[in-house]
């Protein structure tokens, strides 16, 4: 990974602010006392358990959010990785989400699921495919990333400026602190 151009320092100062909210989402659960209350360690290793063991319906929200999270890793791995064959960068995703899943297990904060590592995975795939067709359409590496930089930084403010907002609001995912105590 080259850092010579600014649009690649940019691109990977946005991967890193990515990975600390990933983190935060995923394993921290946007550190909500309320998650992590009477959690026991489950480790998953069925496919789409609930409706493969239960008949019932999956649960398409979770599944949609575990990808879209993962996309814009894809986004980066086709910047910052160019030289990297496909395999080993759906292999970086799997091992992303690996770590992610089993931390959550050893803090003891969510189980460990293999429907995540496939749908994030999946997410983390259909970001580098994007960024592809991105490149194609532009006939333009640099284009791509331009615009893949500037929808990230979009992305990045609107996400933190939202959150903040609930924050401070105490509304949404940040009341359920105050209704445990």
């Amino acid at each position: 990974m080259k850092l010579h151009s600014r649009s690649t320092q940019i691109t990977f100062v946005l991967f890193s602010v990515y990975l600390i909210a990933l983190y935060w989402i995923i394993v921290l659960k946007f550190n909500i006392t309320a998650y992590h209350d009477r959690v026991e360690r489950v480790i998953n290793l069925i496919p789409f358990r609930e409706a493969v063991l239960f008949q019932s319906p999956v649960d398409w929200n979770e599944t949609l959010l575990n990808i879209f999270i993962f996309v814009p890793f894809g986004f980066y791995a086709g910047i910052l990785w160019e030289q990297w064959s496909f395999g080993r960068k759906v292999a970086l995703f799997f091992s992303a989400s690996f770590l992610m899943e089993i931390s959550q297990y050893i803090l003891k904060v969510g189980a460990f699921d293999i429907t995540d590592l496939i749908n994030n995975t999946a997410g983390g795939v259909l970001g580098l495919l994007i960024f592809a067709a991105l490149e194609r359409a532009f006939q333009s590496r640099t284009k791509a990333q331009k615009l893949i930089n500037i929808v990230c930084v979009v992305g990045t403010v609107l996400i933190f400026s939202f959150l903040i907002f609930l924050k401070l609001n105490n509304l949404w995912i940040f009341r359920m602190q105050l209704m445990k105590g």
